[in-house]
Parts: structure tokens; C-alpha cells; sequence
């Protein structure tokens, strides 16, 4: 596949966006340590508490919501379990699926993490625009 001709606005556009993401999860990261989770803790909790209702939180679900491996989040799942902050449970169809809960210790950690990052959000929105990748969009 040939590469596609870029502006520089196209490159300003794209490097501005990418400084912006990272500035943000620099945010999330250092906030969920705060709380004393590890980044990935907060995203396996976010995940759990994101989604959408009447779906099931498998291990595989999740490491396609977390874009990893399997055995990666059964080890992180193994790890939050011992914290106390999910709990595994047996499917409702297919009792040998295994599905990931929130506790409730997992939940109010989660909302305090969630709420400082949607805060922060809120102060870059004046910044932090996928709008600014609109030249983007009309390339093909």
C-alpha cells in the first residue's frame, strides 16, 4: 500500500493528538496509582464497570476490551481477586465460563478514579479534540 501525501497541518494534526492522548493518560495512569491500583488495574475496573448492561464480563470479553492476551487477564484478574476488588463467578448458561465482578470495594475505587479522569477531561476540552484530525477524514 503507497503512502498516502501529508501536510504538514496533517502531521501538526496527528503529533498534537497523540500529545494530547498521552498527556491524558499520563493523567489516568498517575491517578489510579494514587488510589494504589496499577494503570492496568484501573482499566480492567473501568472495563468492568463500562459495560454495556446485559453483558457478560468473560476473560476473553475482556482481554478484547483491554486489547491484550488471555493469560494476561486471568493474571490480572487473579491479582484484583486477591485485593478484593473482583470476584470470579460461574456463566449463567455455561457454568464452566468463568465471568469477572465487580466488588464493592472495586466499584467506589473505580468511581473515584473514573471521576478525577472525566474532571480532567472536562479541562482539556478546549485541547484535546479528535476534531483537529477532520483533515483525516476525507482521505482515502
Amino acid at each position: 500500500m503507497a503512502a498516502a501525501r501529508m501536510a504538514r497541518r496533517d502531521f501538526e494534526a496527528l503529533a498534537e493528538f497523540r500529545f494530547q492522548l498521552r498527556r491524558f493518560m499520563r493523567f489516568a495512569d498517575d491517578s489510579a496509582k494514587a488510589e494504589g491500583l496499577t494503570p492496568l488495574q484501573f482499566q480492567l475496573l473501568l472495563q468492568l464497570k463500562g459495560l454495556p448492561a446485559g453483558q457478560d464480563a468473560s476473560i476473553g470479553h475482556l482481554a478484547e476490551r483491554m486489547q491484550t492476551v488471555h493469560h494476561g487477564v486471568v493474571a490480572l484478574v487473579t491479582r484484583c481477586e486477591r485485593a478484593g476488588l473482583v470476584e470470579r463467578a460461574p456463566g449463567r448458561t455455561d457454568r464452566r465460563q468463568v465471568l469477572v465482578r465487580l466488588t464493592a470495594a472495586g466499584d467506589r475505587a473505580v468511581t473515584r478514579i473514573a471521576s478525577a479522569n472525566r474532571n480532567e477531561l472536562l479541562s482539556l476540552s478546549g485541547v484535546f479534540r479528535v476534531t483537529r484530525l477532520s483533515a483525516f477524514n476525507n482521505r482515502r
